[in-house]
């Protein structure tokens, strides 16, 4: 047989460089110590995930309401598959209509056997985190709420979320639910996740639906205008324009707020083409949770901007090209699949390392134009720099810049040769060294 494996770059370069990228808790060498005043919080850019500040960032913690990001993820999914249409109608039950009826929480009160589209049911859950409007939304998709919360729990799990529990679709405690809990759970039990998680639920939320922000960032709105019931619903993210804790370029997301919980908020901002996720966890009060992430979003602008570091099909220097033996060119060009910008302090901009790994050193020719066959790992030269949402390092996928053709069978005999001959070259000189 001619056909070799594919030999590829054995092990993994680490290349020291001063690329653009930032530092997250290494922070602490390059800008100003702070301190957030909640039982646990976080800072990320948003399209690379770096961390830029944490506290308690993976301690699971009661969230409230800010659950509800989850319940808007399965809504734009549903919508996005055609499952749902937003101006669908959906029929209220008994348990949606006496959960939005209890005005102690958040609701708008829904007729019992009432109909109201998917965007107003929609709106009023992202915008006045109306609990009974949720819970029609959910029986909607999946029939009962227990079906949604394994799908709650279930894509936690696929976006790599580490510490949470989902047990109902709204945030509010079990027992708050009237009887109505979730098969399969308890009455005291209630939804948790950690800072970290909650801002990877956020991020994934924004990039993969960026036009919830439409919705999200809305300051005031009537529930049914014109119609029999009609609501005003103000915004509680008062960081939004024309609210009391407005700051310039908060577009979302969304707060909670429980006895066990405290006072929550997940919010997003972006200034200047950096878009910044900030969680705050048990803040001392509902103004408190926006004095806190104020904290937080003057401090990323303040000590950070965003850099590109790699465009969209660049070659990565130190290694533009990966071996496979059996192809007609055996250094096969390699380039970025997708775009890199990276946050970086300001007054320090080298603050990282990369290094590069081949994936399957087995792999043969031919191989199409566009496979993954290598990655760019881009990481903190500080061992004690939180790294990103999911890890430690980022992962770039590398993939072939072209079509990747196997040689002849002439030529692939020839490098056959080559290689016994080197071969036996190279076990004779280790004979004569030892």
């Amino acid at each position: 047989m001619f056909c070799k494996r594919f030999i590829a770059i054995v092990t993994v370069l680490t290349l020291f460089c001063s690329i653009i990228v930032t530092s997250g808790r290494a922070t602490a060498e390059t800008v100003p110590v702070l301190d957030v005043e909640a039982g646990s919080a976080i800072l990320v850019e948003a399209n690379s995930g770096k961390i830029l500040y944490e506290k308690n960032a993976d301690e699971s913690l009661a969230i409230a309401s800010m659950t509800k990001m989850m319940s808007e993820y399965l809504v734009h999914e549903a919508v996005d598959k055609g499952k749902l249409k937003w101006d669908q109608k959906v029929k209220i039950s008994e348990y949606a209509h006496k959960i939005s009826q209890d005005r102690s929480l958040s609701n708008v009160p829904l007729e019992n056997g009432g109909s109201y589209t998917v965007k107003e049911l929609y709106e009023a859950m992202a915008i006045y985190s109306a609990n009974g409007a949720t819970i029609a939304l959910v029986e909607e998709i999946a029939g009962k709420e227990a079906d949604f919360v394994k799908m709650m729990n279930d894509k936690s799990k696929e976006f790599g979320m580490k510490n949470y529990k989902f047990v109902n679709s709204t945030g509010l405690t079990n027992y708050d639910l009237k009887g109505y809990h979730p098969e399969g759970t308890t009455p005291d039990e209630k939804n948790k996740m950690s800072a970290r998680d909650c801002a990877i639920l956020a991020q994934r939320l924004i990039q993969d639906f960026p036009k919830m922000l439409d919705t999200a960032k809305i300051p005031k709105k009537t529930f049914q205008q014109g119609g029999k019931y009609p609501i005003d619903m103000t915004n509680f993210n008062w960081m939004l324009k024309g609210l009391i804790k407005q700051y310039e370029g908060v577009d979302g997301l969304k707060t909670g707020t429980t006895p066990e919980a405290g006072d929550c908020f997940t919010g997003t901002v972006e200034r200047n083409g950096m878009r910044l996720i900030s969680v705050v966890i048990k803040a001392n009060s509902h103004a408190a949770r926006f004095d806190e992430t104020k904290k937080l979003y003057d401090y990323g602008f303040a000590n950070f901007e965003v850099k590109k570091a790699y465009g969209k099909d660049s070659v990565a220097k130190g290694h533009e090209t990966v071996r496979v033996a059996n192809a007609k060119d055996k250094d096969v060009v390699v380039q970025t699949k997708q775009a890199v910008s990276l946050p970086i302090p300001k007054n320090n901009k080298d603050v990282y390392k990369k290094e590069f790994k081949v994936l399957n050193e087995e792999q043969e020719a031919p191989i199409k134009k566009g496979v993954t066959i290598s990655k760019m790992i881009i990481s903190p030269k500080d061992s004690t720099d939180p790294g990103f949402l999911l890890g430690k390092s980022l992962q770039v996928d590398l993939v072939t810049k072209s079509d990747i053709e196997q040689a002849n069978w002439f030529t692939r005999f020839m490098r056959n040769i080559g290689s016994f001959f080197s071969g036996m070259w190279d076990s004779a000189v280790d004979i004569v060294k030892s």
